[in-house]
C-alpha cells in the first residue's frame, strides 16, 4: 500500500493523508481546510492532489476546520463513501460546516463588493449550505473503542485523545496478501490533564504512525498560570486602561475553556464584575455540544458539576447572536470582554472587533492560542506594526497579548507521552505531519533520538510506499 499527503505537509492546516490499497481502493484521513496561508490558501483548498470520485471512504479524526471543512467539497467533486466519526464529531461537524459555508458567502460578498468597483473577477465560495447538507448523509457515528469495517479486510477503531469533545486518533488493522498492517493516525493530540476533556488515552501497537507536530519543539507555560494570567489581562486593561479586550477564540475548545477559566475566577470572587460577551452564533451552538457529550468530561469537572451544574455559564456573561447587536458593540463606551472566533482573526465577526479596537492604545488584542504565521492572528503575534484587515491597512497601536497555555495541543512532553505506549523498535515508519517545516524538523531530530527507525516529514503530495 501507499500513503500520500495532501494536507498538514510542511504547514499546520489542510489535514489530508489518502491511503491506497494494493486492490486500489482508497481511505482519506481527514479532509481538512486549508487556513491562514495568506494569497496561496485560495489555491490551496480548490486543488486536491487526488481524485475524489476514487475515494472509497473517509475517516474523520475531529471536526475542527482544519480537518473537517473541506467534506462539502469532496462530496461535491464526486465522493460517494461513507464518513466515520464519533458521535461528538459528528455533531460538531455538523455546525461548523453550515458556519464556514456561511462565512464563505459573507465574506465574499464583502469582497467582491471592492472587487466589482475595481472591475475585477469575482470570488465564488467552496461550497454552499446546500453541499454541506449533501455531505452530511454520508456521515456515520462510532463511539470510541468500536471496531468497525469501513471496507473489506479493514478493521479500524478510534480511541480519545482529549483535544477538543469528539476528538479521535483512528487506529486501522489492514489485511493484504496474508498480512496484517497496523497504522495509527493521531489527529490532534490534547493535553494530559487538562481542565475539562479526558487524558489522551494508550493504544494499542503500531506498524505505522502518522503524527501531529503542532507543538512538537515546545512546553506550554504551566497551567496553573493561565487563570491568572487572564485575569491579570481583563484587570490590566478593562479596570486601569478602561478598554476593551479582544480575544480571538476557536468557537469549538479554546471558546469553552476561557469560559470555565472565568467561571472558576467567579466562584473564588477574583472575576471583574464586567460585561462578558461571546460573539458567535457557532460558539453558543459549540458550547451546547459540549455540554451534551458529559462522557468526554474528566473525573474533575465530573466532581464539580456536582455543584455548579454549568461550568460554563457566570453573572455578566451573554451570548450575541444576532448581527445587528454584534455590530451595536462598537458603540459601547463601557469597558468590556469580547470573545470572538476564529481563534486565528481571518474569519468571522473577530476580525470586525479587531479593525474597530486596534487602532486605540486602550484596548488589548489577547491570543490565547496557535495562530498560522500568515493569518492575522499570526502577524500580530510576530509584532507587524500594520496589518490588513479586508483590504485595509491599520496601524497596530492596542496592546497585543498572548497567553501559550490554553492550548488545546499538546506539547512536546504531552505527545511523547502520548506515544510512550509504543516499542519503538516495532514501529516501522514514522510520518510528521501538521506542524510547521521548522519544527517538524526538531520533532523529527528528537524522534529519531528516542531510537524511531525511519521517521519522514512528506512534503504537499508526496507518496510513500509502506
Amino acid at each position: 500500500m501507499k500513503i500520500s499527503f495532501h494536507g498538514a505537509a510542511h504547514c499546520v492546516t489542510g489535514s489530508k493523508h489518502l491511503i491506497t490499497l494494493k486492490n486500489n481502493k482508497k481511505i482519506l484521513l481527514d479532509c481538512g481546510m486549508f487556513q491562514g496561508g495568506g494569497g496561496d490558501t485560495e489555491v490551496l483548498n480548490r486543488t486536491w492532489g487526488f481524485n475524489p470520485e476514487e475515494v472509497d471512504v473517509l475517516i474523520l479524526s475531529h471536526a475542527h476546520i482544519d480537518h473537517s471543512g473541506l467534506i462539502p467539497k469532496l462530496v461535491k467533486d464526486g465522493f460517494r463513501g461513507k464518513i466515520f466519526c464519533t458521535p461528538a464529531t459528528l455533531d460538531l461537524t455538523e455546525i461548523l460546516l453550515y458556519d464556514s459555508a456561511y462565512i464563505q458567502e459573507s465574506d465574499i460578498r464583502f469582497v467582491n463588493k471592492k472587487r466589482a468597483e475595481q472591475k475585477l473577477e469575482l470570488y465564488k465560495p467552496l461550497y454552499s449550505a446546500e453541499d454541506v447538507k449533501k455531505c452530511l448523509s454520508l456521515f456515520k457515528a462510532v463511539d470510541y473503542e468500536q471496531i468497525f469495517e469501513p471496507l473489506e479486510h479493514v478493521k479500524a477503531h478510534f480511541t480519545d485523545v482529549g483535544h477538543i469533545v469528539g476528538s479521535a486518533a483512528v487506529h486501522l488493522d489492514i489485511e493484504e496478501n496474508g498480512k496484517n498492517r497496523r497504522i495509527t493516525f493521531s489527529g490532534d493530540i490534547g493535553r494530559y490533564n487538562g481542565a475539562i476533556l479526558n487524558s489522551p488515552k494508550t493504544f494499542r501497537q503500531a506498524d505505522i504512525i502518522i503524527c501531529e507536530s503542532t507543538y512538537g519543539d515546545k512546553l506550554h507555560d504551566d497551567k496553573e498560570l493561565t487563570s491568572q494570567q487572564l485575569l491579570d489581562a481583563i484587570s490590566y486593561t478593562c479596570l486601569k486602561k478602561k478598554g476593551n479586550l479582544i480575544i480571538p477564540a476557536f468557537s469549538v475548545g479554546r471558546t469553552q475553556e476561557i469560559l470555565f477559566a472565568l467561571n472558576q475566577l467567579e466562584l473564588n470572587g477574583r472575576l471583574p464584575q464586567l460585561d462578558y460577551y461571546v460573539d458567535s452564533p457557532l460558539s453558543a451552538e459549540a458550547t451546547m455540544v459540549l455540554k451534551k457529550h458529559k462522557e468526554c468530561f474528566n473525573p474533575h469537572l465530573q466532581k464539580i458539576m456536582l455543584a455548579d451544574n454549568d461550568p460554563f455559564d457566570f453573572p455578566g456573561l451573554e451570548f450575541i447572536i444576532d448581527k445587528t447587536n454584534s455590530q451595536q458593540l462598537n458603540d459601547r463606551k463601557d469597558a468590556m470582554v469580547i470573545i470572538s472566533a476564529s481563534g486565528m482573526a481571518d474569519a468571522g465577526r473577530v476580525k470586525h472587533h479587531i479593525a474597530h479596537n486596534i487602532t486605540d492604545a486602550k484596548n488589548t488584542i489577547l491570543i490565547v492560542g496557535y495562530c498560522e504565521p500568515n493569518s492575522l492572528g499570526g502577524k500580530l503575534m510576530r509584532g507587524d506594526k500594520k496589518v490588513r484587515i479586508y483590504g485595509d491597512e491599520y496601524p497596530v497601536v492596542a496592546d497585543v497579548e498572548v497567553i501559550r497555555s490554553f492550548s488545546a495541543h499538546g506539547d512536546y512532553e504531552d505527545i511523547s507521552q502520548f506515544l510512550a505506549c509504543q516499542d519503538i523498535k516495532a514501529v516501522e515508519k514514522f510520518f510528521v505531519v501538521h506542524g510547521e517545516y521548522e519544527t517538524q524538523q526538531h520533532f523529527q531530530t528528537r524522534l529519531l533520538k528516542k531510537g524511531f527507525a525511519e521517521v519522514i516529514v512528506p512534503q504537499m503530495h508526496q507518496e510513500v510506499f509502506v
